[in-house]
């Protein structure tokens, strides 16, 4: 226990380096995840086989082989990139592929009659999408998002394999660096402490994904009380 206690400013450090590479890990995958979800939908067959191309490659290839491919590769082809960036790459794509998928799902959940009633109506497509199809499209989006972002947070730990001084490499480093000094191995102790910090991360973010669901849950159906209670009273 002293020795989590000595090296408590060590794995700080590693908890906000796998923080940061996470949170921005989710906000350049919600860029890739809205564009490539909004392109799968499109009524043009060309442009949902681009996506569909894209999301089943990289949901098919392992995480852990992108990663190494991209650290890797991009020196071959004159762009070489440090660790961090290297993981962050291959965690957008990795997420991104992902949260596509979530954004069609929520999309497609939009009922069909009502974009029918609003083409009807003379709206544009840029203002169906707006202001009828978005809004409904958040209540089953956002939740898996939440999940989407605790995934992420797991899988930041594979970015210790290229270098990245994240809370999981930082407790490799304190396991070897005892084992040498000290002559015997705190592993059980470190990944345990580990362990454990995960578990309690993502069962927060597991319980907010939760909580966030059932408010929007209860916020739907109120909007849909609240549309449905004139028609009643005809």
């Amino acid at each position: 226990m002293q020795l989590l206690l000595d090296n408590a400013h060590v794995f700080l450090g590693g908890i906000i380096q796998t923080f940061q590479l996470a949170v921005a890990t989710l906000a350049c995958a919600t860029v890739v995840a809205v564009l490539i979800g909004v392109t799968s939908v499109l009524p043009f067959a060309w442009a949902r086989l681009v996506a569909l191309c894209y999301v089943e490659i990289f949901r098919d290839i392992p995480l852990l082989v992108t990663m190494l491919f991209v650290y890797f590769g991009a020196p071959l082809l004159g762009v070489p990139l440090s660790p961090y960036w290297a993981a962050l790459i291959s965690l957008t794509l990795w997420g991104g592929a992902n949260g596509a998928e979530i954004v069609r799902g929520g999309i497609n959940a939009v009922p069909r009659h009502q974009t029918v009633s609003a083409v009807a109506l003379g709206l544009k497509r840029w203002e169906i999408f707006r202001y009828i199809v978005l809004p409904q499209a958040l209540l089953p989006i956002v939740p898996p998002f939440t999940g989407l972002f605790s995934n992420l947070v797991q899988a930041t730990t594979l970015a210790s394999l290229v270098g990245v001084t994240e809370f999981f490499r930082i407790g490799n480093i304190i396991v070897e660096r005892t084992t040498i000094q000290e002559g015997h191995s705190p592993a059980f102790l470190v990944y345990g402490f580990v362990l454990l910090t995960y578990f309690v991360i993502c069962s927060l973010l597991t319980g907010l994904s939760r909580r966030l669901e059932r408010s929007l849950q209860n916020r739907g159906g109120r909007v849909v009380r609240v549309a449905v209670k004139p028609t009643e009273s005809v």
